[in-house]
């Protein structure tokens, strides 16, 4: 099988298309996504995924002649955190999700994490 016509897993394609319009100096359209990605995709293959996430609201449109030209709605950290959050709320046992989780995490990423939480409590008790 030729490197095109090999498939991606599922959410790659749309990973890559974030990508580009990250990239981007502003909004693109279909046409222009697909030269980023090599031009090897098919139009209609670039402006599905476009679809799908601007139906996901990853992505905002507006109109640029006869296309739409598109914007990522979240930098590439608040595109992640939403998915992570997701994964979190699409099944049972967050507890124990988030357990393996942290005890997947370095000792340095464990210290950034109670950090962040202690300033979170901070703030919500109205502690300096």
């Amino acid at each position: 099988m030729s490197e095109p016509e090999r498939r991606r897993p599922a959410g790659a394609l749309e990973g890559e298309v974030l990508a580009a319009l990250w990239a981007a100096d502003g909004p693109l359209t279909p046409a222009e996504v697909r030269d980023e990605l090599g031009g090897d995709l098919a139009y209609t293959t670039v402006m599905t995924a476009l679809t799908r996430l601007h139906e996901k609201g990853s992505v905002r449109r507006e109109k640029a002649g006869r296309a739409f030209a598109y914007t990522p709605v979240l930098d590439e950290a608040g595109t992640t955190a939403a998915r992570m959050r997701e994964l979190l709320d699409s099944g049972d046992g967050r507890e124990a999700v988030l357990t393996r989780f942290v005890g997947s995490l370095s000792g340095e990423e464990e210290r950034f994490l109670a950090d962040l939480l202690s300033e979170g409590r901070d703030e919500e008790v109205g502690t300096p």
